[in-house]
């Protein structure tokens, strides 16, 4: 393993040959802000990173520009500077320049809260555009029985495209026309229902922004539920997500980056979650007396099961 030395606000450090300047700050606790860089998942790793919102700058010193750090490798002996007035200015501004095309709900929005661009404009001080001008008026696509698309939210940060085909081997989406009236569509920019989307979800998982959210029976905020992490109990893979439940109830799932899934799951796991609260889910074992069943403890069931094993092995 070849490794490589060079130096990031100050610090000299070592990693090996290939690695992005993101990627070396994250390993060194340096924190560089993001919105469209996909994690790795599954094993998987994306090596065509878009680097099309440009949050992620740095200067790297000698250089005439600011470069992205998620796509510009580490070279020897360079030094990264990941934070100065240069590159937070930098960074305000393609803030402003998202927000110029972007609704202005918050108040209002389900992602409120969960939004990261909503995150890095408190972070920044940004409290409007100062590019005022035309927005995009796109059609909302409630089309898809588990999700609703918003692309007047959408940030192009091809998070969803590059999820879709990378990881979920759909690509049922792409990006769609150019310049302002660029977005994210499926073929012909019919709905999403007519498109060879499978539903699972893993670009409403990813998706920084509104523009992809969960149709759901209950409303809630981010900051109003609990998160239970467990196991999926569709099949055999085992997929980790987290149960977010409000009220004693489940109202949403999210993927756990880690275990056998990694951030992913399927249209089962993400969205099949309302036979949790269905009132004639069994929660109580039943054991079948005179002919009815009736309520019992797990002890009493256990001991039951454990009788009737016994009782086959003898006869068997």
């Amino acid at each position: 393993m070849e490794l490589i030395k060079f130096k990031i606000d100050g610090k000299i450090v070592e990693v090996e040959k290939g690695t992005t300047v993101l990627e070396a700050a994250r390993q060194n606790n340096i924190k560089i802000p993001t919105l469209c860089y996909l994690e790795d998942m599954n094993g998987k790793k994306i090596f065509d990173q878009p680097g099309s919102c440009r949050m992620c700058v740095v200067e790297i010193k000698g250089r005439r520009n600011l470069a992205p750090s998620c796509v510009t490798k580490v070279a020897p002996d360079i030094e990264v500077i990941t934070n100065n007035e240069k590159v937070h200015n930098a960074r305000k501004t393609v803030l402003d320049l998202l927000l110029s095309n972007h609704p202005l709900d918050c108040l209002t929005c389900d992602k409120a809260g969960d939004c990261k661009l909503q995150d890095l404009c408190y972070e920044f001080d940004l409290k409007e555009t100062s590019f005022v001008g035309e927005k995009t008026d796109l059609a909302i696509d409630d089309s898809n029985q588990f999700f609703i698309r918003d692309m007047n939210k959408c940030i192009l940060c091809r998070k969803c495209v590059n999820v879709c085909r990378y990881f979920q081997g759909t690509s049922a989406i792409n990006f769609s026309g150019r310049g302002f009236d660029t977005h994210v569509s499926a073929a012909f920019d019919y709905d999403i229902e007519t498109s060879n989307c499978v539903s699972c979800g893993n670009c409403v998982s990813v998706c920084p922004t509104g523009a992809l959210t969960p149709k759901t029976k209950e409303k809630y905020r981010t900051w109003e539920v609990e998160r239970t992490k467990t196991t999926c109990t569709y099949c055999g893979v085992g997929c980790q997500m987290e149960l977010l439940t409000k009220d004693n109830k489940v109202v949403g799932v999210e993927p756990v980056q880690g275990g056998v899934n990694n951030g992913l799951l399927c249209v089962k796991g993400k969205f099949g979650y309302e036979f949790v609260n269905h009132p004639d889910r069994l929660k109580t074992p039943l054991i079948k007396r005179n002919g009815k069943f009736e309520e019992a403890t797990w002890d009493e069931a256990y001991k039951l099961i454990a009788e009737k094993t016994k009782e086959i092995k003898q006869k068997y």
